[in-house]
């Protein structure tokens, strides 16, 4: 659905230019853009290298697993649902871990790595389980203390000062993630789950 919504704003809009007269500034347009998209995903493969070698790095010198039991307390809490020892509290300290350092691309294939190991325990496998709610809602709103990659396309774009963004980022992102937390217990405690 999403896919014909962009298809259809793109054909109007081609399609308005083309009627106005103006179809050579959309094409000089379409151009520079595709050659900034380039510039900035370069950019961006660095700083994502980067962070993602350090949370492999991180990953295989048991940093994780002790973020993990320093961590359980709290993580227990948010996931009442499941098992003490479940193997998707791993995943899912590392997603936020990487939510965290404002790092989404590399917090991705933890949080599909969460929800496959969510789903081995989830009872109804048609539904979505409680955990698995919890964790999206989690996975969305977390709280970011380093906007690394928005850091990193604010340097790209020439900003003056690029980290100026942190305060407001954190603000932001602990509304946020406060809101969900909350919402997330009462809507469990309303449905008993």
């Amino acid at each position: 659905m999403v896919n014909l919504v962009w298809l259809l704003m793109l054909l109007v809009g081609i399609a308005t230019a083309a009627f106005t007269g103006k179809i050579d500034q959309v094409t000089a347009s379409v151009l520079e853009a595709a050659e900034l998209g380039i510039e900035v995903a370069i950019q961006l493969m660095g700083v994502m290298s980067l962070w993602m070698g350090l949370m492999h790095i991180a990953e295989k010198a048991g940093l994780i697993q002790a973020l993990a039991r320093v961590s359980s307390p709290l993580i227990r809490k948010l996931f009442p649902s499941l098992r003490e020892d479940s193997p998707a509290f791993g995943p899912i300290v590392m997603n936020l871990c990487a939510n965290i350092l404002g790092l989404g691309n590399a917090a991705t294939p933890f949080g599909l790595k969460a929800m496959q190991e969510l789903q081995k325990e989830n009872p109804i496998k048609d539904t979505a389980s409680p955990a698995m709610i919890t964790f999206l809602a989690l996975n969305t709103s977390c709280i970011t203390i380093v906007p690394a990659s928005i850091i990193g396309v604010r340097m790209k774009a020439g900003s003056v000062n690029p980290t100026e963004i942190i305060g407001t980022t954190i603000f932001a992102t602990a509304c946020a993630m406060t809101a969900a937390v909350i919402v997330d217990y009462l809507f469990r405690k309303k449905n008993r789950l």
